[in-house]
């Protein structure tokens, strides 16, 4: 069973040396990736003593990402400290392929979006230079 820790235990651990931040309900020790993150070892510090999860989503995480967390896992949050609108349903957690709110990333379709009305606008632009022409 994991240990679990209180946000104000979390937020004990809010220094270079010492970095640890709950997501999702999890709690993570990211002293180590303090270094690599690609934000910036301010954002993950900023974070420490409070449930993150919120921040963590709004940057929409790559997949990649949401695998790293699992080797910083260290326990779970108290779920009293967990405001309830944040905890997703494990259905919606991310899968290969899948982003964190379960809609299908599917790019062929912003390609499409895009080029669809291009193709119409050059067929209309021809058919009308044609016509003029005659």
């Amino acid at each position: 069973m994991a240990k679990v820790y209180t946000l104000a235990e979390v937020g004990e651990h809010n220094t270079r040396e010492d970095c640890w931040v709950t997501v999702f309900g999890k709690v993570y020790n990211v002293t180590t990736f303090l270094d690599e993150h690609p934000g910036g070892d301010e954002i993950l510090l900023a974070a420490t003593g409070k449930d993150a999860t919120d921040e963590f989503d709004d940057v929409g995480h790559s997949h990649d990402a949401w695998a790293m967390l699992e080797k910083y896992y260290v326990g779970e949050l108290n779920k009293s400290n967990i405001p309830t609108k944040n905890i997703p349903s494990p259905a919606l957690l991310p899968t290969k392929g899948v982003d964190h709110r379960g809609k299908k990333k599917n790019y062929f379709v912003y390609v499409i979006q895009f080029l669809v009305p291009l193709i119409i606008l050059n067929v209309v632009v021809a058919f009308l230079s044609k016509s003029s022409a005659s």
